[in-house]
């Protein structure tokens, strides 16, 4: 899911872009939506300064684990849009508005929300399928045509003329994000629609895999469709996850893991937030919300991202397991959710401990933040990454 925003701040916004350079003094931000990165992270960190981990996978164990992977299927339902880049340069300001202008040099599309956790699992996973709503537009083409490039199964997923495809599109100058420029509308499938998809995920259930929702927020997932294919879910063994959106709320109750970021856990725990602690493994509102969040939704595992400060995991009955980052540089947060919720799922899928699964979401993810556009990791990336964790371990 997309990232959040986090406090309430005064800061002077600077372009250094090719040597332009404009500073304006912005009043307090306290949209929770919108920030100068589309995320509530710096552009750019070194690995966070925590405690060192008191677990380690050894190669031969992770390689067991994604060895699993390709024979499984795995389902993801929820908000598919378009992610459009537009890379450029600026050179000067405008002459019309305080604002850099950016030439542009080229443009890049990829599949984003849910389809972006697809196109996360089909680099290890051999049957991944999509459902969601397309429009009959040129960028729902568009989506559909990269979707079919990657061999990920959009059979079920709905199609509706009245319906604009969601596209968000950036722009970039220099590995800096300048703007963020969403087209959508916030519309849910109608009721003939959703008997189709229940009707749908119980006909391929029995060789389904997993099964993750991905909720945006853009009006998709309902309670009604959530419930109904979760309930049919569970009663075949299955497992669910779900990256939740608290501005407009769905039931989770029951699913075998969540997955939100800190500043989500803390809306949907009803604790007012407040900037992180230095050392997450001792910010007691952090566990506080870990531990209320877990009896509210009945889940057996809860994963709270944590931005450049990594991941905690929660299980009922256990002591919350920290996990500081794995990135050492960052220069594109966009879609770093969806590979976390996708490799902890696969994780799970693959027989992994959940403390394992968290491991490899959380180098996965250290991983796609390195790389600009709404990236993905290989398996190769994912060794490579742990590989150099332990050499430095």
């Amino acid at each position: 899911m997309e990232s959040l925003g986090a406090s309430t701040v005064d800061f002077v916004f600077v372009f250094r872009i090719n040597g332009a350079t404009l500073n304006r003094t912005h009043a307090a931000h306290k949209s929770p939506t919108t920030t100068f990165f589309d995320s509530s992270e710096s552009n750019e960190f070194s690995a966070s300064a925590a405690s060192p981990l008191t677990f380690f996978m050894n190669l031969t164990r992770l390689q067991e684990i994604l060895g699993r992977a390709a024979a499984k299927r795995i389902l993801v339902i929820g908000d598919l849009m378009l992610d459009e880049f537009v890379w450029g340069k600026v050179g000067r300001i405008s002459p019309e508005a305080p604002v850099p202008v950016v030439e542009v040099t080229g443009e890049s599309f990829y599949p984003g929300g849910a389809a972006n956790v697809a196109r996360n699992l089909r680099e290890f996973v051999d049957r991944v399928a999509v459902i969601g709503l397309f429009g009959k537009d040129r960028s729902g083409q568009r989506l559909r045509e990269l979707l079919a490039e990657q061999k990920i199964d959009i059979s079920n997923a709905i199609e509706d003329e009245t319906f604009q495809t969601i596209v968000k599109t950036r722009i970039i100058a220099r590995h800096q994000q300048v703007v963020r420029v969403d087209r959508e509308h916030f519309v849910g499938p109608s009721p003939e629609q959703v008997g189709k998809i229940v009707a749908a995920v119980q006909k391929n259930l029995p060789e389904t895999d997993a099964i993750i929702f991905e909720h945006y927020g853009k009006g998709f997932l309902t309670s009604e469709l959530v419930s109904q294919v979760a309930r049919d879910a569970r009663a075949a063994g299955k497992i669910v996850a779900a990256d939740p959106n608290p501005r407009h709320s769905v039931d989770w109750r029951g699913m075998t893991v969540v997955k939100p970021n800190r500043t989500e856990a803390f809306l949907e725990a009803g604790i007012p937030w407040r900037d992180p602690d230095d050392s997450p493994s001792e910010d007691a509102d952090l566990r506080r919300a870990g531990q209320v969040l877990l009896k509210k939704w009945e889940t057996k595992y809860l994963l709270v991202t944590l931005g450049e400060h990594g991941m905690m995991l929660f299980q009922e009955n256990e002591a919350p397991h920290y996990i500081p980052t794995k990135a050492r540089q960052v220069f594109d947060v966009s879609g770093a959710g969806d590979t976390a919720v996708a490799l902890f799922t696969l994780g799970l899928v693959c027989e992994a401990t959940p403390v394992e699964a968290a491991e490899i979401a959380n180098h996965g993810s250290a991983v796609v933040v390195s790389k600009l556009g709404t990236a993905t990791v290989t398996k190769e990336e994912l060794l490579t990454n742990f590989r150099g964790d332990s050499a430095s371990g």
